[in-house]
């Protein structure tokens, strides 16, 4: 297996490597990696792919949704891929991941960016729900980090706690739903959705991966119908 770099980029949360994986037997593979650490690639989408589903799942007319992570665009090509979705704001912190995303270098980036229906905005998450209008979105996903437990940076932290809880809680509409995946369960997040929208359910995510079952973690808190995000 040879490993040959594609791109590589360096901001305040440290370092972020696209680099593809080459072998005989097969096409090459993209692979995403922040601080060395892995963070996916282009085989294993199953993941990305359960979370978009499970979400809009919980909606009846997710008109507008909020992507939380652009990562390699798995998640934003599956809510694409649902006909009542007529907005989708995807935001990325990392410029440098949105940049390798519009200009080709993640080779299918430039097709999944020609739909009009995608709004992709460089910012974090926590900012960019905080300057939205209330009650605009009817869905929100949130793929940040791997979840509280395995944080890829530190200062994600804050992304499952009250305050980022609250403003998310404020830009949905009546009927809408917040979802956070997780690595692993996450009692201090289930604790604090139910603080801030008086509900969460923690919904198991079977995924195969490499032949392997894995159980990964979609948390849900929802808006009631009537009531405003606020």
């Amino acid at each position: 297996m040879d490993y040959v770099e594609i791109a590589r980029a360096e901001s305040e949360r440290g370092e972020l490597v696209l680099r593809e994986r080459r072998s005989a037997d097969g096409p090459p593979v993209l692979e995403l990696r922040a601080n060395g650490a892995f963070v996916m690639d282009t085989v294993e989408v199953s993941t990305e792919r359960a979370l978009a589903t499970a979400a809009l799942a919980l909606v009846e007319q997710p008109r507008d949704v909020v992507v939380g992570g652009l990562g390699l665009g798995f998640t934003m090509h599956e809510v694409l891929a649902d006909h009542r979705v007529e907005r989708c704001a995807v935001v990325e912190i990392e410029e440098a991941l949105v940049g390798w995303m519009r200009d080709g270098t993640i080779h299918h980036g430039p097709a999944l960016l020609a739909d009009e229906r995608v709004h992709l905005v460089v910012a974090d998450v926590a900012v960019a729900l905080a300057e939205a209008r209330p009650a605009s979105y009817d869905l929100i996903l949130l793929d940040v980090d791997n979840g509280p437990g395995y944080l890829v940076h530190a200062g994600n932290a804050a992304l499952y706690e009250q305050p980022l809880l609250a403003a998310a809680k404020a830009v949905l509409r009546p009927g809408g739903a917040l979802a956070i995946w997780s690595a692993d369960e996450a009692p201090d997040l289930d604790a604090a959705l139910t603080g801030v929208f008086g509900n969460s359910e923690a919904q198991p995510l079977q995924v195969l991966l490499q032949g392997r079952d894995e159980r990964y973690w979609l948390y849900v808190a929802r808006v009631a119908v009537g009531s405003l995000g606020e």
